[in-house]
């Protein structure tokens, strides 16, 4: 058994990996990663989701308002978890890892 508590929110991990937001959405700056704001993704002030929004309605989705499960989704599947520069992210992944036989 593994117990893990995400305590912020999600999107710091999507922060963690700029090239999948990318994948998913390819309008989006490959120049997000070396902003200093979000070297840091579990540092990330002012909220991450709210960051994440801003990001993509930017580049020019969810202009409506970000849908999170459906960035989540879109998202997700790009992602490398061995690549993944968020701290909080690396000590889930290396939990599930552990588990493994």
């Amino acid at each position: 058994m593994l117990n893990r508590i995400a305590i912020e929110e999600l999107e710091a991990w999507f922060f963690g990996d700029i090239q999948a937001i990318v994948s998913a959405y390819p309008k989006v700056s490959t120049n997000v990663g070396q902003q200093a704001k979000y070297r840091k993704p579990d540092e990330i002030t002012g909220g991450t989701w709210e960051n994440l929004e801003k990001i993509l309605q930017k580049a020019g989705y969810h202009r409506g308002g970000l849908e999170k499960v459906k960035a989540a989704r879109e998202i997700s599947q790009f992602m490398t978890p061995a690549h993944n520069c968020s701290p909080s992210f690396q000590i889930f992944y290396q939990g599930l890892l552990a588990m493994l036989p």
